[in-house]
């Protein structure tokens, strides 16, 4: 029973591998959703090792390297796949595809801050790493379900792109504070931001569907500087 959180990290890096192989194949939107699975069972893991009371060193290090793969890799293969085709587009330096190198270089130097980092064990001080997927996965899967036009241009421009990535690189290695989605409890109390990004997300699903997903990020960073600017 104490592995059970290990088995389900282990979950995590392997469809994280595939999510890298098939973007690697061009096949974006079946990657995307594979880092959706890592996604849910990054939350499972942790979520049974409360429940089972199963906490290691040997867990938290392998989720930390699993998350480098799934959330690290695996999204800076998407874009390196998006940018690599409008390069070829446009006739520009090959070399420009590599730039998305930066992405799963700040994921592990995010996750290291994380892990000997005590001041974060109720909020983030950076971007956390499964965001910076959404935000990636996020244009993949509006562009495939939904009717945007400026979202085409968006993923065939090289440069929209490299600094899409840039900007995601560089906050997940700033000290930004962001909200912790870990749950306690039910109550609204003490939740306020995270119910009420939950809330915004619905309603944007609601009447936006898929092309909301692009907002998600977004409502975080602002929710979270909210609700900071609020307590202090």
């Amino acid at each position: 029973m104490k592995q059970i959180p290990n088995f389900i990290t282990c979950l995590n890096l392997a469809a994280g591998f595939i999510a890298s192989i098939l973007a690697a194949n061009g096949n974006l939107t079946a990657a995307s959703w594979f880092i959706v699975a890592a996604m849910i069972f990054d939350f499972c893991d942790g979520f049974s090792a409360r429940l089972l009371k199963a906490y290691s060193e040997t867990g938290k290090e392998l989720d930390s390297l699993a998350d480098v793969i799934s959330f690290g890799v695996a999204p800076a293969m998407i874009v390196y796949r998006l940018i690599n085709n409008s390069v070829a587009e446009e006739s520009l330096p090959s070399f420009i595809s590599y730039i998305p190198v930066i992405m799963p270089v700040c994921a592990a130097l995010r996750l290291a801050i994380f892990n000997t980092d005590p001041s974060q064990a109720s909020s983030f001080r950076g971007l956390p790493t499964p965001a910076n997927a959404i935000a990636v996965i996020s244009i993949v899967i509006a562009s495939e379900y939904s009717q945007l036009p400026v979202l085409g241009s968006f993923i065939r421009s090289p440069w929209a792109l490299i600094v899409y990535t840039l900007l995601l690189s560089v906050l997940m290695v700033t000290r930004i504070p962001l909200l912790s989605l870990k749950i306690k409890n039910l109550k609204f109390r003490g939740n306020e931001g995270r119910f009420i990004l939950g809330g915004l997300i619905v309603i944007s699903f609601i009447f936006l569907g898929f092309a909301s997903t692009l907002l998600i990020i977004p409502y975080y960073i602002i929710v979270s500087l909210v609700e900071k600017a609020y307590t202090t």
